[in-house]
């Protein structure tokens, strides 16, 4: 993992039945790694679980300590990632490459990964968490503005 750096962090993750085994895989490379990991569930296989019921309640958990981020994952990845960022405060990034792992914290200071388990295989899919992990927001001035104008249209329902 050249250029990634080991920061602790206090994360938080939510899945459905389709990311449930690899939630369970990533859980053991995040402590492994030193981070504090709360785990927002499933924690059995049920077919038919709804990701809104775990990765709602994993982006609540980040929105209330803006010094953790979140992991959701399933299948694809999109539900999951459409249903954190119903909660206020949340932005979440699907991210399928190093580079939307990387921009999505520099640009857009991210907190929370959306991953499809389906999409990769596992040991890239803990080198995108890593990244995103380790990517520093910068807080250049037209991406804090830019960050300004999506949490005001979420409180007020204008640009």
């Amino acid at each position: 993992m050249l250029g990634v750096i080991k920061l602790r962090m206090r994360i938080h993750i939510g899945s459905d039945h389709a990311g449930l085994d690899f939630k369970n895989e990533l859980i053991t490379h995040l402590v492994m790694n030193g981070h504090d990991v709360t785990d927002h569930g499933p924690y059995e296989y049920d077919a038919l679980d709804d990701y809104p019921d775990f990765c709602i309640p994993a982006a609540e958990a980040v929105a209330k300590d803006a010094t953790s981020l979140g992991i959701v994952l399933g299948g694809s990845g999109n539900g999951e990632q459409m249903a954190a960022n119903k909660v206020k405060g949340i932005r979440a990034a699907l991210v399928w490459s190093i580079d939307t792992a990387k921009l999505a914290r520099e640009h857009n200071n991210a907190n929370v990964i959306a991953v499809g388990g389906r999409m990769h295989e596992a040991d890239f899919v803990k080198l995108l968490i890593d990244t995103f992990i380790s990517t520093p927001f910068p807080g250049d001035e037209r991406h804090e503005r830019r960050i300004e104008k999506i949490a005001n249209y979420e409180i007020t329902g204008d640009l």
